[in-house]
């Protein structure tokens, strides 16, 4: 039989809310030249609109980000707990007399994610070790019945619905995948050995506990990019600190592809519309 070892099993994951973020530039010589009652007009709707989206009776959450250095001017992001549901918010935003002056930049659509590589690591030894395989009958039962112990921890349903964090205005959002070239194909390495990168890429994370809020989404299968990182902080020079460590460790330095960053401030929207003219 086949080692275990030999062998590249994808994780376990466990999902939540599904996320979409969209980027825009703002066309302010053709706001301003609007005529006054109709921009009054279109930025108090606007402004209405984006507060009711921002608290969805349905669940999760919207927010705006005001971008700094960016090809884009905003940042909206949403929460919401199906793909159905963020349609309607994009939707309705798109039916606002504001959108005509919004040029999209770019939007990027994933799930909220918790990939489970150790415990996918522990079952599939176990597997080996009574003579069974991956994705027998009792290695599927075992896996149903860790998954929705995971799912019911602190820590994971942190990961699947995160809050919207009050003392931490600064966002960073960035897409990444994980290189498929060859000598350095992620999807070719054994469990064993994407388990023990992502726990010391992991432990790196735990050390801005505190000082970082971090949602990773998955959009395999929904994005050109693999992932969304979407990190959270009172200060953005932790950003750069955040990064700089992860990029050091083996699993980001040998396997990691990034888009661009995208750093702004969470804005309530009536300061926001306030600030377009």
């Amino acid at each position: 039989m086949q080692s275990t070892d030999s062998l590249a099993h994808p994780p376990e994951t466990v999902e939540g809310w599904y996320a979409l973020h969209q980027l825009f530039r703002v066309d302010r010589a053709r706001l301003r030249a609007a005529p006054a009652s109709e921009r009054d007009r279109l930025l108090a709707s606007a402004e209405l609109v984006l507060a009711e989206t921002g608290r969805p009776a349905e669940g999760g959450w919207s927010a705006v980000v005001q971008l700094v250095g960016s090809a884009a001017d905003v940042m909206l992001v949403h929460f919401r707990p199906t793909v159905d549901a963020l349609g309607v918010a994009e939707r309705r935003l798109a039916c606002e007399p504001l959108s005509d002056f919004l040029e999209p930049v770019y939007s990027f659509l994933s799930v909220t994610e918790a990939g489970l590589y150790h415990v996918t690591a522990e079952l599939a030894r176990a597997a080996a070790a009574r003579g069974g395989s991956v994705g027998d009958a009792e290695f599927s039962a075992a896996v149903a019945e860790r998954v929705v112990a995971e799912r019911e921890s602190a820590h994971v349903q942190r990961r699947l619905y995160p809050p919207l964090p009050p003392d931490m205005p600064y966002v960073c959002f960035y897409p990444m995948s994980k290189r498929r070239d060859p000598g350095q194909n992620w999807y070719t390495l054994t469990l064993e050995e994407r388990s023990r990168l992502m726990y010391a890429h992991g432990m790196t994370g735990r050390r801005y506990a505190g000082k970082v809020m971090q949602v990773i989404t998955g959009a395999i299968g929904l994005d050109a990019w693999e992932w969304g990182v979407t990190l959270f902080a009172r200060d953005p020079m932790e950003f750069k600190k955040l990064v700089t460590d992860m990029r050091f460790d083996e699993v980001s330095a040998k396997y990691a592809e990034f888009g661009d960053l995208y750093v702004g401030r969470v804005i309530g929207a009536r300061e926001w519309v306030g600030s377009l003219v």
